[in-house]
């Protein structure tokens, strides 16, 4: 699908002196900042400040004045599901990935054998893959290890792992001695919030299970299960997120927000508590990512520190990207505006994408330009950055 962007100047020159034209001045929008348009038969604008906002009314009539107004706006927000276009809904599997329906336009068109594994089909477990009960007790292994070689580490490790009776205890209590303060939300309340997730959307731990294995298979520097649990911040902040959208999609946005907020500040990674994630995620650094409101990533996605996911306009209805399942986004790659990255696709580091990308091609540039197509070996696999970037030619 064809992205269309209509670009606009904005603001307008004001002279010096005080304006004495008839003509209407240039109003903007009724849909920018929510505000409708004023009457046409409005007075010449001139450099005096515009005092329109001020009301006269007693401080008391002001205030159930402001009182209505937000009951007003409250009332229009718990109406606003954000639902895109029935064509678009459609198109991008406007679905939440904790219910797990599959999300048919974000996997590869390509028909491969069934007993192959393509990431660019969505998560699939492979043969070597733990199971929830495995990996945790794996983790529990990997920890007394840990404790044995270095005693420094012993008490951290305890109270974090060893001491609790199932992987969901332990990423509670982890995530919530990571993004709680003094101030907006303490640890015992952060871990509430994150059992409370759990117990009631199982498939938020069992995306946290695919989340660890897809870093241990694509990430060499990964060389423990507990290595990716414990220290690495971009696992640590997808996680974090899911617990955001939980609290999103039960109608506490202003909870979701707050954690949100607080994730941003610990791991620098600021994700939109709307954003839709698949599983089988990899942020790998992590730092400087940026996911906005209406953004979908698909399964399988790797991701390196610097990509953003960013918006376009301020429309209501999907203004982020699309990623399908199987892409890489190298290292400062930006994509802009509703555009849809087919699966398996490969952004080459520092490009800016503001168009659609077809599945399985290799993009590079300011702005991207396709320089590989029909490129089916998957990038997530292999995960090199520098490889396919170069026109094929012949001397």
């Amino acid at each position: 699908m064809q992205s269309i962007y209509a670009f606009s100047r904005l603001g307008s020159t004001v002279n010096a002196k005080p304006s004495t034209s008839s003509c209407t001045p240039h109003l903007p929008s009724e849909r920018r900042y929510g505000l409708q348009k004023r009457s046409s038969n409005v007075a010449s604008r001139t450099l005096a400040p515009d005092r329109s906002h001020v009301s006269s009314a007693t401080p008391s009539a002001e205030l159930e004045v402001l009182q209505q107004r937000l009951a007003a706006h409250l009332n229009n927000t718990a109406s606003d599901t954000r639902t895109p276009p029935a064509d678009r809904a459609e198109q991008l599997g406007w679905l939440s990935p904790q219910a797990r329906n599959p999300k048919k336009r974000l996997a590869s068109p390509v028909s491969f054998p069934e007993d192959e594994y393509h990431p660019s089909q969505g998560w699939k477990p492979r043969p070597h893959h733990l199971s929830k009960q495995q990996l945790w007790e794996r983790i529990r292994v990997e920890s007394q290890q840990d404790a044995a070689s270095e005693p420094t580490l012993a008490s951290f490790l305890y109270s974090t792992v060893l001491s609790h009776n199932s992987l969901e205890k332990t990423l509670g209590f982890l995530l919530a001695n990571k993004v709680a303060n003094g101030t907006t939300l303490g640890a015992v309340q952060v871990m509430k919030l994150c059992q409370d997730a759990y117990d009631d959307d199982p498939s938020i731990v069992d995306a946290a299970v695919a989340d660890m294995l897809a870093v241990k298979d694509r990430d060499p520097a990964c060389e423990k299960f507990v290595q990716c649990m414990l220290y690495f911040k971009g696992f640590q902040a997808v996680q974090s997120h899911r617990v955001c959208h939980w609290l999103w999609g039960n109608g506490r946005r202003s909870l979701a927000l707050a954690l949100a907020s607080r994730a941003s500040e610990v791991f620098h990674v600021d994700i939109h508590p709307a954003a839709q994630l698949g599983i089988g995620i990899l942020l790998d650094h992590a730092t400087g990512v940026v996911i906005g409101e209406t953004a979908i990533v698909g399964d399988n996605v790797s991701m390196l520190h610097h990509v953003s996911l960013g918006g376009s306009g301020t429309s209501n209805d999907v203004r982020h990207p699309t990623v399908g399942h199987g892409v890489l986004l190298g290292a400062g790659a930006t994509l802009l505006g509703p555009i849809v990255v087919g699966a398996g696709s490969k952004i080459g580091a520092g490009s800016l994408v503001v168009t659609d990308l077809p599945a399985h091609c290799v993009a590079v540039g300011v702005p991207a330009k396709i320089v590989k197509r029909d490129l089916l070996r998957e990038p997530v696999q292999d995960m090199d950055q520098c490889a396919d970037f170069i026109l094929d030619y012949v001397i």
